[in-house]
């Protein structure tokens, strides 16, 4: 068990209401429990990246005196107080590696444990989950437009709290995005670190300049200079001035960074006054609030931009902050359950899916089932016990391929129209058809 504090209380009260009733019948057997996205625009595909957080928390949910006295006030049983006083998660747990491209309604995880641990679970589960999975594939689909130009996590400063802007630069990493500015995440996690300069620099000496002969000197290998404080036009300028002396000097200007206004005519007479001064090895950085489609549209201009920063639209997934994740009973006691709601209907019994070559051929099945194809969930953890994962970066290098498998239409910013999904197999169909006849039956 971790030395850290116990997360037994990253729960809704209504799942322990749940457990202690479960207790009290005696429903305690092996239930499995699938987390999966439901179809989500203008998401057509999905960048797996939550194994490892699931794996710690299992870890660490736990509870301790301190959690069990503030439950005792909320009016719970002495049974379910016992019963978490010697809490441990038990079961198996069924993942796909982080790094995979998923589709909708494919599971990401699969929990079996006994009923009332996995209702405890529930929503834990999903919140460490969907954050990287969202992160990743954010990042995955700017990485994808920006043709192997660079790109960086600029994202820190407006996440969703500190520890938060370290998973989004995690998360970030295995979607493709190759550095960050967050020193923190380079320290943790062995990501990348870069860095310009801020206005703030520039404001301050109240020379321009200045300001870059001040910076150069004293990061002549981190020359990267924000030419945008006053007059962009005019910072370039400034820029190769200070690029002439460091040549003097026997060293390197590696960039400029834009960071406003018409990005496209910006970085295009840059790149014309760099070039005439003999610059053309100095590199043209873009930032300031672009996201996947403004990194297409760019590009697609004809904008000579080499490597972009990317901030708040990465780090909350502005065009989509979240994803509908579900966390759902597909079995229990043996027995395949299912769920009817409209619009939210749920394949009964526990699954696997089957992937031969790239995505558009994935067929979602009976777990027990043997289909051409690779298995995409294998087990990962058992009885406390995990099983080796991979490193962040294999992580990252698996995201890589499959996304270069992607068809076009997937990878483009904008499309496709509806989000794919995998076929069903017969034997699931069957399942399904067989269970919904006997409801209805059961009905009537």
């Amino acid at each position: 068990m971790s030395d850290r504090p116990p997360l037994g209380l990253f729960t809704d009260l209504y799942e322990l209401r749940m457990a202690q009733t479960c207790l009290r019948e005696g429903m305690t057997a092996p239930a499995t429990f699938s987390l999966y996205i439901r179809p989500t625009r203008p998401r057509p595909w999905f960048i797996a990246a939550g194994t490892g957080a699931a794996l710690e928390l299992l870890e660490r949910f736990r509870y301790g005196p301190a959690e069990l006295d503030y439950l005792r006030t909320l009016g719970l049983s002495d049974e379910l107080l016992d019963w978490l006083a010697a809490f441990e998660p038990s079961g198996t747990v069924r993942a796909v590696h982080d790094g995979t491209v998923v589709l909708a309604d494919e599971p990401l995880l699969e929990l079996t444990a006994p009923l009332p641990a996995g209702m405890l679970l529930e929503t834990a589960i999903m919140n460490v989950v969907q954050l990287p999975t969202v992160i990743a594939t954010k990042a995955a689909r700017c990485t994808l437009v920006a043709g192997g130009r660079a790109i960086a996590d600029f994202g820190l400063r407006r996440a969703q709290g500190l520890e938060t802007g370290a998973e989004v630069a995690r998360a970030a990493y295995v979607g493709g995005v190759g550095s960050t500015s967050n020193v923190e995440a380079g320290r943790r996690f062995g990501i990348p670190v870069v860095g310009t300069m801020a206005h703030s620099f520039v404001q301050a000496h109240g020379d321009e300049l200045a300001a870059f002969r001040a910076f150069a000197a004293e990061h002549p290998d981190n020359s990267i200079l924000l030419v945008d404080t006053y007059d962009t036009v005019g910072g370039v300028r400034h820029a190769i001035e200070i690029g002439q002396e460091m040549r003097a000097r026997g060293e390197h200007l590696q960039a400029v960074r834009l960071d406003s206004g018409d990005l496209t005519a910006l970085a295009k007479e840059t790149r014309r006054l760099l070039d005439g001064a003999g610059f053309d090895d100095v590199s043209i950085f873009a930032s300031g609030g672009i996201d996947e489609d403004d990194i297409h549209d760019l590009l697609a201009a004809g904008a000579p931009i080499d490597a972009f920063g990317v901030g708040t639209s990465l780090a909350v997934s502005r065009d989509a902050p979240a994803v509908d994740i579900a966390y759902k009973l597909v079995e229990y006691d043996g027995q395949p359950r299912a769920k009817y709601s409209e619009g939210k209907v749920l394949l009964p019994g526990a699954k696997q899916v089957f992937r031969d070559g790239d995505p558009t051929s994935d067929v979602l099945a009976r777990r027990d089932e043997q289909l051409a194809g690779q298995p995409l969930l294998g087990e990962v953890w058992r009885d406390g016990n995990a099983a080796d994962t991979p490193d962040l970066d294999t992580a990252r290098e698996r995201a890589a391929a499959q996304l270069d498998a992607l068809p076009d239409a997937w990878r483009d910013p904008r499309g496709p129209d509806e989000p794919p999904g995998p076929r069903i197999s017969d034997a699931l169909s069957e399942l399904a058809d067989q269970l919904r006849s006997q409801e209805v039956s059961g009905a009537a």
